[in-house]
């Protein structure tokens, strides 16, 4: 590369370079050979901009570097034409909410409201922003900052956001930051949680939101709910359960604050049943049920799934009392593993549920069911689930391969974008 570049520069392995060339964003602590400052001298600095050089002097990019994180450079760039600046991060802004307008738009339930109202506006790697999603509901802005870098580029990015939907004709008025996940330490980042006050954001009242996805009301408490206050992943395949609910009794297992079952009973469901381990998800998902005059199709329980599903394969009296026999069962479990070396138990737990559901199941059954975690591949959720379906002495008919909805883009060479996978079954 000829011109020159205002950056410090990283130089790393043949083998770290391989991994870029192929897609992987990430450079990992064991991988840098070196750094060097800028040619004037600047310092690299953590959380700044470096370029990044195989040992043979061919340049691969450049990225955001964090020193205290085994990941050591997040790449943002493969163009040697880019300067890292705020009309840099104002282009990615801007494609990432072409992309939900593209992929999002036009897919609104008949008279309900846009895709776009309630969605994940920017997803980390996927969008060219290592270490920060932000999360749309409805006039509020969920973030939350997972490296240095991007802590970094709050001031800058924030209101970017604003400005692009803004001038888009979307009402956003405020940001709340959820950024209390004990992740940040890896970056030595502190925890925190609380409205933006920066320039351009309003700062309202409470951190409950009242939002609207398929049609369906919910009240989302933004500050103490899981992540940044619902999983906007499963939009799209919540509809295709609301497609296979109409007249079945149906059993919503891991429900959370029930958006499955909810589904399920606008779609024409004669029972639900929605089941969860915390009682603060089971109050809330009954709450949501009356917020959208469905609860006389609906009932809940707080029990731990995994003893639920035998305890009802074993009890027909309880089957009965719950609502059963059911015909349609949902699996939305929490990711089973979070790391490569768990997988062989997790893929256990996965053949558990799954198998339990199909005992509970007549022929003629349906079974909705997924994973959400990237290192419980589609090939090893497959092998567990048709594991399962050999022991309960059953076969699955396959409706649907689903995955996460589309403003949660799986970017090729990052296998780790691509986490949720999602199946829909007739038992025969």
């Amino acid at each position: 590369m000829k011109q020159a570049r205002p950056y410090p520069q990283v130089v790393i392995s043949r083998k770290a370079a391989r991994s870029l060339k192929a897609g992987h964003p990430w450079v990992f602590e064991g991988e840098v050979v070196r750094a060097e400052p800028a040619a004037d001298g600047t310092p690299v600095a953590n959380g700044g901009v470096v370029d990044v050089f195989e040992e043979n002097g061919t340049w691969q990019g450049a990225g955001l570097i964090s020193q205290n994180s085994k990941i050591r450079v997040r790449m943002v760039t493969r163009n040697a034409n880019d300067r890292i600046d705020e009309a840099f991060w104002a282009r990615r802004v801007a494609w990432a909410w072409q992309h939900r307008r593209v992929a999002m738009g036009g897919r609104a339930l008949p008279g309900c409201e846009p895709d776009t109202n309630c969605c994940r506006v920017l997803f980390s790697e996927a969008d060219g922003m290592p270490g920060l999603i932000v999360d749309r509901y409805e006039h509020v802005l969920v973030t939350q900052v997972g490296t240095i870098g991007m802590e970094l580029l709050r001031p800058v990015i924030y209101p970017l956001l604003l400005k692009t939907l803004r001038e888009d004709g979307q009402d956003v008025r405020a940001i709340y930051e959820r950024n209390d996940s004990p992740s940040r330490a890896k970056e030595g980042l502190d925890q925190y949680k609380g409205w933006w006050e920066g320039q351009g954001a309003e700062v309202p009242e409470t951190p409950r939101i009242m939002v609207v996805e398929n049609g369906l009301k919910f009240d989302l408490d933004i500050e103490n709910s899981q992540k940044t206050g619902f999983f906007l992943d499963q939009k799209y395949n919540r509809r295709a359960v609301r497609e296979l609910a109409g007249g079945r009794r149906v059993l919503d297992c891991f429900c959370h604050v029930g958006p499955f079952g909810l589904n399920a009973a606008a779609g024409g469901a004669e029972f639900v049943r929605c089941v969860d381990v915390s009682q603060t998800a089971i109050d809330l998902a009954a709450a949501n049920a009356r917020l959208n005059g469905l609860e006389a199709t609906m009932d809940f329980t707080c029990a731990n799934v995994l003893e639920y599903l035998p305890e009802l394969a074993r009890d027909r009296k309880r089957l009965r009392e719950e609502g059963g026999p059911f015909d349609l069962i949902v699996l939305d479990p929490p990711a089973f593993t979070k790391s490569r070396g768990t997988v062989e138990h997790a893929s256990k737990g996965y053949r558990e549920i799954n198998y339990a559901a199909m005992r509970l199941l007549p022929r003629g059954g349906y079974l909705a069911t997924c994973s959400c975690s990237h290192f419980m591949t589609t090939e090893l959720l497959k092998r567990a689930i048709a594991d399962a379906a050999h022991q309960a002495n059953v076969q699955l008919k396959q409706i649907e391969e689903r995955q996460q909805a589309p403003d949660h883009p799986i970017l090729w060479g990052a296998p780790e974008t691509h986490y949720l996978d999602f199946l829909t079954f007739q038992v025969v």
